[in-house]
C-alpha cells in the first residue's frame, strides 16, 4: 500500500471512529448496483468521464431519440404531425439498425423498438 492510500485509509478510519460519517445520505443502506459491471476495468474511467459530461455512445443517443419520438407520437393528435413523427422515427430506426449492424448482425432490441413505436403510434401504452 502506498503512502497516499495509507493516509486516506487512516483518515477514513478516524472519521468512522468519531462518527463524522454517520449522518451521510444513504447511511446503513446497501450501495447501489454497479451499472458499469459489464465495462472492462481499463475503460471504466473513460465511460464515467463521458457519462458525467452528458455524452452517450451513438447507439444510445439514437435510442434516446427514439424514446423522445415515441413520447411525442403518444401525445400527438394532428395527423400530419403524426405522419412526420413516424417518418422521423423510421429514419432514426434505420440509422440505429445500420449502426448496430457493425456491432452485431441481428438486434432483438430493434424488433422490440419497432413494436413499441407502432403501439405508441396507435395510441396504446407500452406492453
Amino acid at each position: 500500500m502506498d503512502a497516499l492510500t495509507q493516509i486516506g485509509e487512516r483518515r477514513i478510519a478516524e472519521a468512522v471512529a468519531t462518527g463524522a460519517l454517520d449522518d451521510l445520505p444513504g447511511a446503513g443502506r446497501p450501495l447501489p448496483a454497479d451499472d458499469l459491471a459489464g465495462v472492462p476495468d481499463d475503460l471504466r474511467a473513460c465511460v464515467l468521464v463521458l457519462r458525467n459530461a452528458g455524452l452517450l455512445p451513438p447507439e444510445l443517443e439514437l435510442q434516446r431519440e427514439l424514446l423522445r419520438l415515441a413520447h411525442l407520437l403518444r401525445a400527438c393528435v394532428d395527423d400530419d404531425a403524426r405522419a412526420r413523427l413516424q417518418h422521423e422515427a423510421r429514419a432514426v430506426r434505420l440509422r440505429l439498425a445500420l449502426l448496430l449492424d457493425h456491432v452485431r448482425p441481428t438486434s432483438p432490441l430493434l424488433e422490440y423498438q419497432d413494436a413499441l413505436v407502432a403501439r405508441l403510434a396507435r395510441g396504446e401504452g407500452p406492453p
